[in-house]
């Protein structure tokens, strides 16, 4: 693990997340782990965990975070909110960070409505698979593969 030093860190990058409405008690964190058990990206993605973004941002680690490809990962599903006994919203707390890394200028601005519009493309991917495995006779797999495909080939 990489040595942080305190000191280079921005003291004031939680306080700018938690001026912003929804992340007020992000840093009631004490890093419980709840939020990172429960997430379904961590779960299949080992490099992304919720409590360590919080820990990150509350260190001051600004450009770390802010730079960072996992602010992107979030399926912004709520699990770890509604489980969080410190009642953090992680999941505002990483909209938060993704439009201050729009406005930063870590990532192009277009990166927010693409990252929207894909978390709409994977729900219809994921209720047409299961729609599929529900009603195999109505066999939409060339739709759902063509769906994907389509996505695959959009570019950030």
């Amino acid at each position: 693990m990489e040595k942080i030093i305190i000191a280079e860190n921005d003291p004031n990058f939680k306080y700018d997340i938690a001026s912003q409405p929804g992340a007020e008690s992000f840093m009631r964190c004490f890093t419980c782990g709840t939020c990172t058990a429960s997430c379904p990206v961590a779960e299949v993605n080992e490099e992304y965990d919720p409590r360590k973004i919080i820990r990150m941002s509350i260190l001051g680690m600004r450009e770390e975070v802010l730079s960072s490809d996992l602010l992107w990962m979030c399926s912004r599903c709520y699990t770890c909110a509604a489980l969080c006994p410190q009642n953090v919203k992680f999941t505002d707390v990483i909209s938060i960070l993704r439009d201050m890394a729009v406005k930063e200028g870590y990532v192009q601005p277009e990166r927010l409505d693409k990252a929207l519009e894909l978390d709409k493309v994977i729900q219809s991917i994921r209720c047409r698979i299961i729609n599929n495995k529900l009603h195999p006779e109505e066999n939409d797999k060339v739709e759902i593969l063509k769906a994907l495909e389509d996505e695959l080939d959009t570019k950030w």
